[in-house]
């Protein structure tokens, strides 16, 4: 489910935390990278867990709502689309599913007030009255309320996030982007997805050389450790005009991952890492760090393919 870009954003968040920390342990360095990427993985079982309940709490309130004293006619025939979402109700019945939940031990008896103020705040949206109106349901629709639900509302609720940042640490940064994983899941589901449907792996597993992304992530984060000084000697001498100390602390980790990609993963195009690594400073550095790190990529490709310091192997890749 994580693409590359993904990855490589972990790896520069751990290298991070590994340089400011001033640990010297690149074992412990790694452990706390998977330990991440694990509670990534954990926060997105979280999040479908929290929408399945939050359907199974709509049908208890509505069978609830049949035992009053004073029925109304809606009471007694409720409108059970949201409840019984078939998107959600396969989810909820899946096996693979349900054992993740008990592995990290996902339970909402205590917090079903934090249930019960999202079932609100979907009651009063106008697409929750619009998608309960429609003369006849369909899986698509089903579909398309859940999406609508994982990209507005949970962006807008601040207390699930603040639930999460009491739970864990690592669900602090994560929780935008276990919302773009749980759309991508739902987005791909379709109606033969049952009880005995595997979840999808967080990472790809082939065992092709760049293609398996544990050794991917392993490898790019110890080689941009053991090279760090050679990187950052590099670096200096093509920025006469800069002090290496001057230059944004991200800036130089985006640069010295950048060049350990580009040497170590042959089959990984050049074009490719130098566009991944540009478009993560847009997000992670200052507001010239698109163009200062455009600039010195440019410029350290063209000397480290002159010195043989990059070889791309592989069909197409010769010259890419």
């Amino acid at each position: 489910m994580l693409s590359r870009r993904h990855l490589r954003v972990k790896v520069l968040q751990a290298l991070y935390a590994y340089f400011q920390s001033g640990n010297s342990q690149i074992d412990q360095g790694e452990k706390q990278l998977l330990l991440s990427i694990n509670k990534l993985y954990e926060l997105f079982i979280y999040q479908l867990s929290f929408l399945v309940e939050t359907a199974r709490f709509a049908e208890f309130r509505l069978e609830e709502n049949k035992g009053k004293h004073l029925p109304t006619a809606e009471d007694l025939n409720p409108n059970m689309r949201f409840a019984q979402n078939k998107v959600l109700s396969l989810i909820g019945n899946n096996r693979n599913f349900l054992k993740k939940e008990n592995l990290y031990k996902i339970n909402w008896s205590d917090d079903k007030e934090l249930v019960r103020r999202f079932y609100i705040m979907i009651r009063e949206s106008e697409a929750y009255e619009q998608y309960m109106s429609k003369p006849k349901g369909t899986f698509e629709d089903d579909k398309k309320f859940v999406l609508y639900l994982i990209e507005n509302l949970f962006a807008d609720f601040e207390l699930l996030q603040s639930f999460y940042e009491e739970k864990s640490i690592y669900f602090v940064d994560d929780y935008h982007l276990v919302s773009y994983l749980a759309m991508k899941f739902v987005k791909f589901l379709d109606k033969n997805f049952d009880e005995f449907s595997p979840l999808p792996d967080l990472l790809k597993t082939e065992q092709d050389d760049d293609n398996e992304d544990l050794e991917f992530v392993k490898i790019l984060f110890r080689q941009t450790i053991l090279q760090s000084e050679d990187w950052g000697r590099l670096i200096a001498a093509s920025t006469s005009n800069w002090e290496l100390e001057r230059i944004a602390v991200m800036d130089v980790l985006i640069l010295k991952m950048a060049l350990t990609e580009l040497t170590v993963f042959k089959s990984i195009p050049i074009k490719v890492s130098m566009n991944e690594y540009i478009d993560i400073s847009k997000y992670f550095s200052t507001a010239r760090s698109k163009v200062f790190v455009n600039g010195i990529l440019d410029k350290l490709i063209v000397d480290m393919k002159a010195s043989g310091q990059i070889v791309k192997t592989g069909r197409g890749l010769l010259d890419s």
